[in-house]
């Protein structure tokens, strides 16, 4: 590889490049653990990526599907193969010159089942403020009575068998640690001398006194700001990274911690400067990211965002919300969002708010509640005097001005309350915007993905320039992704669904009692379309998005006959009509190749490379097809068989000249499209010598008589295309050159993507 390396140290003694070429996202899991990830090694590395990026890989509760449960940081999670098998594994991906990149959970830990899985809180439980491993949680003692809710009950604790057993409290299944010297008590003397109180899960709403991850009261927050929980919750990873076994790390929620930008400069200093560090941050359109954060960048929804609004026509998508509006007489986006908040914050967040407005007082709470609900981004950090004028004109409107400038006023002068607001600010967004709001309003559901904005979900082709090159120039280190983990549909099946756009009339009138759970379906179908077992995935991702939109049913007060009524929605398997199935593949070739071509690092998530329709996890968390014999026929020069080939075609020959020649992807520069199609047609340089251009709204551009006079006009230079033909005869004609003003037609030839390099 003609990679440029920095010198780390390794086990192998091979050096490993600081800024990864890309990265392959795997989800690990007891059924995949490393030994498969190791055995896949060959064929990733073959795809040409540089990095694989595995999902967390500490201790976790058993059984855990993805990781983010951690028990224990000191110890590689023995279900996986444990660190030998780490160990094993960053010693197969070198000799196949590739670098680990890990996810790291630094917000919170599991409250598992056994408890004593989690040893600091089993700990506390024990002993109380007094222990040791206290200063670990954020847990509100007073508020408690000097006890910890456990809200670990199926009903009233009065309804529920507890026994103590030696030195141990059961129920069920779990049993927590008895305080020194209670064994003996009567079970209320006991209950009521423990440093804990067993709760029905309802009370976590209002009652919760440990800050946790988000509403799950499963997931409790680590104060990773004090210097002893950092070092020890991070050693292992770090002697990872010490190793030479990681060569970077992906920081999950990072906005859930207390000081974001003090919490990674700690890191930074400690991973050192050759370690490659992304934050998991969602960052509003108009939002950046704080430039003095010691990180390469973000962890890549801001550019979701931008790549799929480039495929989104804006009139379509307003008559679709229009549409919609009219069909299910549900709200407009800003109304629907700032309702979703109102109801998280004071539902599902109650416990959370009625902290912060202890510590606010009486007088400032309303203030309190209003600001967050009005608060655009996810949330303010320390140190920071301004405050968006925005939410503070909104909240001023409700509460007063003077309230407003008294909270102001508060988050300034009191570091405590101002983290703890930021912390429940982030919780907020994530859980009203992504958990609710982008359920409940479903006009387009390719817009309603993390990062994204459903009321404006179009983006023009100047706003993707201009975003592409703020992080050439800013962040080029930074990750960008179009398939996670998270996302709540795959980029294969939102760019059939943002296809409607284009089309808002095939939508029709979904019918029935409940014309937004309809309407829903009819997208989603036509988005998944004829793929196995479509219709139970169709319906379980229909049941969890019901039960998060909140209207008619939700997590904790289902109402059984309304969902006894979900799969009478479920239609079958829906194909596109051939006019828009073309447009969804023009979609879906240009979401790749802009993803793959653009500024920053560009991650495959497993399987994604080639078709990949996936749903809301669990869905998207299935094992990965690695398709390792079509890349092989395609690589010994057979035509691409179907779309899925298509994109598997595309996307090893960009990540093939990323990893061979990293100097073609340096800077960004638009280039200038005149005649009656332009606005079809995204297309940018990146330096000395590559050109890229995708069609964009194709569906339109054939209804308008296609490109017509439309002209590239292309950089000084002969262009010859980079990408495989696949059509010409053997042995293959020279191939055509371009330069000055040239007829996109004649350059895309009848392709809707492509590729050049400057001879």
């Amino acid at each position: 590889m003609s990679q440029p390396y920095a010198t780390t140290e390794s086990e192998s003694n091979v050096p490993t490049p600081v800024t990864p070429a890309s990265t392959y996202r795997l989800q690990l899991r007891p059924e995949f653990p490393f030994a498969a990830a190791e055995a896949a090694v060959p064929y990733i590395a073959s795809l040409g990526v540089s990095h694989l990026h595995l999902s967390p890989v500490l201790e976790a509760v058993p059984g855990s599907a993805h990781g983010y449960d951690v028990t224990d940081h000191s110890r590689v999670r023995g279900e996986l193969g444990g660190e030998p098998g780490l160990r094993a594994l960053a010693r197969t991906a070198r000799a196949h010159g590739l670098g680990l990149v890990l996810d790291i959970v630094p917000n919170h830990m599991a409250v598992p089942t056994p408890l004593r899985l989690n040893g600091p809180l089993w700990e506390v439980l024990r002993d109380g403020p007094a222990s040791p491993y206290a200063r670990w949680f954020d847990i509100d003692w007073e508020a408690g009575g000097g006890q910890v809710l456990l809200p670990v009950l199926a009903g009233p604790a009065d309804s529920c068998e507890l026994r103590a057993d030696g030195e141990v409290l059961r129920y069920g299944e779990q049993e927590f640690p008895l305080r020194e010297g209670t064994a003996g008590l009567a079970l209320p003397e006991l209950l009521a001398a423990q440093w804990y109180r067993p709760a029905w899960w309802r009370e976590a709403r209002t009652d919760l006194n440990y800050r946790r991850f988000f509403t799950i009261s499963d997931l409790i927050g680590v104060r990773v700001e004090d210097p002893e929980v950092f070092a020890a919750t991070h050693a292992k990873v770090l002697e990872l990274v010490r190793d030479g076994v990681a060569q970077g790390l992906r920081i999950d929620h990072v906005d859930g911690l207390a000081d974001p930008r003090e919490y990674l400069g700690r890191l930074r200093a400690a991973a050192g400067d050759g370690c490659w560090v992304v934050v998991e941050k969602i960052l509003a359109r108009h939002e950046r990211l704080p430039p003095a954060w010691p990180v390469a960048g973000t962890t890549g929804y801001d550019a979701l965002h931008r790549v799929d609004g480039v495929f989104t026509d804006p009139a379509g998508a307003a008559e679709l919300a229009d549409r919609y509006g009219r069909s299910t007489g549900l709200p407009q986006w800003p109304e629907a969002a700032r309702a979703c908040a109102r109801e998280v914050l004071t539902g599902d967040l109650a416990a959370e708010l009625a902290a912060l407005e202890r510590q606010a007082g009486p007088e400032l709470s309303e203030a309190v509640r209003e600001l967050l609900i009005a608060f655009p981004v996810y949330r303010p950090y320390p140190g920071d005097p301004e405050l968006p004028s925005q939410a503070l004109e909104q909240a001023a409107a409700a509460a007063g001005p003077g309230a407003v400038a008294g909270v102001r006023e508060l988050l300034l002068r009191d570091p405590a309350f101002a983290a703890r607001f930021a912390q429940t600010s982030a919780a907020l967004r994530a859980k009203s915007l992504e958990d609710r709001a982008f359920y409940r309003y479903a006009p387009l559901l390719s817009a309603t993905e993390v990062g994204g904005e459903p009321g404006h979900p179009a983006v023009s082709a100047e706003e993707f320039h201009a975003y592409c090159a703020a992080l050439a120039r800013d962040w080029p280190g930074a990750g960008t992704v179009l398939s996670t983990h998270d996302t709540k549909r795959s980029a294969d099946v939102r760019a059939r669904i943002s296809a409607l756009s284009q089309a808002p009339e095939l939508m029709g009138s979904p019918a029935g009692p409940d014309p937004h759970l309809a309407w829903m379906a009819r997208q989603t179908a036509l988005g998944l379309g004829r793929v196995p077992e479509a219709v139970p995935r169709l319906a379980d991702a229909l049941l969890k998005a019901v039960r998060e939109a909140a209207l008619h049913t939700s997590w904790t007060d289902q109402d059984e006959g309304y969902e006894a009524g979900i799969p009478a929605y479920v239609p079958a398997p829906l194909d596109l009509p051939a006019e828009l199935a073309e447009a969804a593949r023009a979609n879906l070739l240009g979401m790749t190749l802009l993803h793959l071509a653009m500024p920053g690092v560009p991650e495959v998530y497993q399987g994604a490379e080639t078709e990949y329709r996936a749903l809301v996890d669990p869905d998207n968390r299935r094992p990965a097809h690695f398709p390792r014999t079509a890349l092989a026929r395609l690589d010994a020069g057979a035509a691409p068989d179907g779309p899925a080939e298509e994109k598997l075609a595309l996307t090893a020959a960009v990540l093939r000249l990323r990893r061979d020649r990293p100097e073609l992807f340096r800077g960004y520069a638009p280039v200038p499209v005149r005649g009656a199609a332009a606005g079809h047609l995204v297309a940018f340089t990146r330096a000395p010598g590559l050109l890229v251009a995708a069609t964009r709204l194709s569906h339109r551009l054939a209804a308008s008589g296609g490109w017509r006079d439309t002209r590239l006009h292309l950089p000084p230079g002969k262009w010859t295309p980079a990408l495989p033909s696949h059509s010409r005869p053997s042995p293959p004609h020279p191939r055509p050159s371009h330069s000055g003003a040239t007829d996109v037609a004649a350059l895309l030839d009848g392709r809707p993507v492509g590729v050049w390099l400057r001879r």
